[in-house]
């Protein structure tokens, strides 16, 4: 994720600070780059405690978590035949996962891919496979709201195109359609945040953003640490939860497209923006089971030779959530290639891709069989030729801006409004759409995961090609179109 923080000079507003920055490319602040796929781009980000998180073992790089293997057993298996099976294939238990499953260390030099080999062999397993690692997906970085980011009351339109612009998300409608049904910002929907934590609270070293709500959070976990301070180290999650949730008219910052809603913070992902498939698999069923009613995952398996086989306890996990009437958002993943990345190419999952400030596929966003809808994660345009829009209303070489909201900018953990671009950006807004179509009631009280989808899509604006396409989905989300009674 690439984050730019602005730059305002004293006394100047937002409107006069994007006339002053727009023509010219905007520097960058990079303190490295996540591997999880944060999903928007290259995830340079700061790095907050970063020593402290190598010191406890936070791992980050290959495609499999270091010597880990996912093991599923058959549903008779007891403890005495697992340790009988893990003494012979020189294993040893790390974790337990739902469904008679496990995360197995494997001893000494041995190669993942020969345990997993050997594994399989063995009478009572169903599956072995290796611990994939999960990235954070991109680079990370009636009557309107007064939120004046640095500036005067109004001027977040400046910089939140995304939300109000020509090709934005059509926020101010929906913010008014909302309120109308008594359902202020999606009130009463809780939302889990599957990422790297979110600076929610004062604890420690850690400091609450000050645009987000002091309110309003529930049953939060963090399965780095293990414990219910999912604090983020990274910025990415943080500025995903934003994007949902950010204070609203309150003459601070910027704006939440469903500010109303509860979040459960949940931290799957290291101070690199690494995870792996197993701790995922883990904080899906823990949201389900506390009730969450949306899921936003901006994370992403970035193998293109990864498929649902490989990460069977992720796939079980969406299942679960599935038949729960959980919906689940998922970024499609910032290679810029024809294939959406898991999890969001599962079909329980809504997959998102990102858009441009001129309504353009954006020049990293996966696209390809499975693409529900794209929403705005900013950056440049691709060089698409393949139809009369793209033609006439894509740049590639034109430097469009990036997705602001509120993140920390490096261990010092100064706030402020940082520029991101990704699917990971992309897909919190889709996240929001989902919270406002449950908490309006708009197609029913209690719709399946299936029908608020196909709300999104079919109240989505087409762009591209005529009709639904690889490279749109059914189109840009339209929030104020889908909650439209």
């Amino acid at each position: 994720m690439n984050y730019v923080f602005t730059d305002l000079r004293d006394g100047e507003t937002l409107r006069q600070y994007a006339a002053r920055v727009r023509p010219r490319r905007r520097s960058r602040w990079e303190a490295g780059q996540a591997r999880i796929l944060v999903l928007a781009a290259v995830l340079s980000v700061g790095l907050v405690a970063a020593a402290a998180a190598r010191a406890s073992g936070e791992q980050s790089g290959s495609k499999a978590a270091p010597a880990q293997v996912v093991v599923g057993y058959e549903r008779t298996a007891s403890q005495s035949q697992k340790a009988s099976l893990q003494r012979a294939t020189g294993t040893a238990p790390i974790d337990s996962l739902p469904g008679q499953a496990q995360v197995l260390r494997v001893k000494g030099s041995e190669s993942i891919s020969h345990a997993v080999e050997r594994l399989r062999a063995q009478p009572g397993v169903r599956y072995a496979v290796p611990n994939f690692r999960l990235h954070a997906a991109g680079p990370w970085q009636a009557g309107l709201p007064n939120d004046p980011g640095n500036g005067s009351p109004g001027d977040w339109i400046d910089l939140q195109w995304n939300f109000a612009g020509a090709f934005g998300v059509n926020a101010p409608h929906a913010w008014g359609v909302a309120r109308a049904a008594g359902a202020p910002g999606g009130k009463g929907v809780t939302v889990a945040v599957i990422d790297s934590g979110i600076a929610y609270r004062d604890y420690g070293q850690f400091r609450r953003a000050p645009d987000l709500p002091s309110h309003g959070w529930v049953d939060p976990y963090d399965f780095i640490s293990h414990n219910r301070y999912p604090l983020d180290r990274l910025g990415h999650g943080t500025l995903v939860a934003g994007t949902i949730a950010q204070s609203t008219d309150n003459g601070v910052g910027l704006t939440g497209l469903a500010y109303g809603v509860k979040i459960m913070p949940l931290r799957v992902l290291d101070s690199n923006g690494d995870g792996d498939g197993a701790t995922l698999a883990k904080a899906i069923r823990y949201a389900v089971d506390h009730h969450a009613q949306v899921i936003n995952m901006s994370v992403a398996f970035d193998d293109p030779s990864l498929d649902a086989r490989s990460i069977p306890e992720v796939i079980s996990a969406i299942r679960y959530g599935h038949g729960h009437g959980v919906i689940m958002v998922g970024a499609s993943g910032n290679e810029g290639s024809n294939h959406v990345d898991y999890p969001a190419r599962d079909r329980d999952v809504v997959s998102v891709g990102a858009t441009t400030a001129d309504g353009c596929l954006a020049r990293y966003s996966n696209y390809g069989r499975g693409l529900a809808v794209v929403a705005p994660g900013g950056e440049n345009d691709a060089n698409l030729t393949g139809n009369a829009w793209d033609r006439s209303h894509c740049h590639p070489r034109r430097h469009l801006p990036l997705v602001y909201q509120q993140t920390f900018k490096d261990a010092s953990m100064d706030f402020g409004l940082a520029g991101d671009y990704g699917t990971s950006i992309a897909t919190p807004h889709v996240t929001a759409i989902a919270a406002l179509i449950l908490a309006t009631h708009v197609i029913g009280r209690h719709p399946a995961p299936d029908a608020v989808e196909k709300r999104v899509q079919t109240t989505a604006r087409d762009l591209g090609a005529t009709g639904s396409d690889s490279h749109y989905g059914a189109g840009l989300v339209d929030a104020g179109a889908a909650i439209k009674p």
